[in-house]
């Protein structure tokens, strides 16, 4: 990766529906150059893919997004948890964090009593010691 790939990362980064030609105009080069970086970097799996920040209050659907940070049980390898949560419903990302936890999970939940369904699946089946939740009130917009 070069100074014009990590460009591009970043304005993909604020605005991941921009065009081609757009992106290329921004960093020096043709629509297909910039074109061809954008595949070559997701071809190498640097670009892992596109998605949607939707605002917690705007999808009322959802119900609650939590955020859970979670440490493990001394007997819980990352490769168990990582198996086992992701097996459980409502969960949409798994990040392993530096700190005080080791994991940082996000999840939907339909209610209060769903959420506590959730965090007794993942002390009872996903080797969790101990977890603090925190629920999403609303997201500030990108920019």
């Amino acid at each position: 990766m070069d100074r014009l790939d990590r460009e591009i990362l970043g304005i993909l980064q604020e605005d991941a529906r921009i065009s081609y030609r757009d992106l290329g105009v921004r960093v020096g080069l043709s629509a297909n150059a910039a074109g061809d970086r954008v595949r070559r970097m997701r071809r190498d799996g640097v670009i892992r893919g596109f998605t949607v920040i939707v605002d917690p209050a705007a999808d009322t659907r959802s119900g609650l997004v939590v955020f859970i940070d979670v440490s493990l049980r001394l007997d819980t390898t990352n490769d168990q948890f990582e198996r086992s949560v992701l097996t459980l419903p409502g969960i949409t990302e798994v990040v392993h964090v530096t700190g005080p936890h080791d994991y940082l999970v996000r999840a939907t939940a339909a209610d209060s009593g769903s959420l506590d369904t959730l965090l007794r699946r993942l002390r009872n089946d996903a080797g969790v010691a101990h977890s603090n939740t925190r629920i999403a009130l609303r997201a500030a917009p990108a920019r």
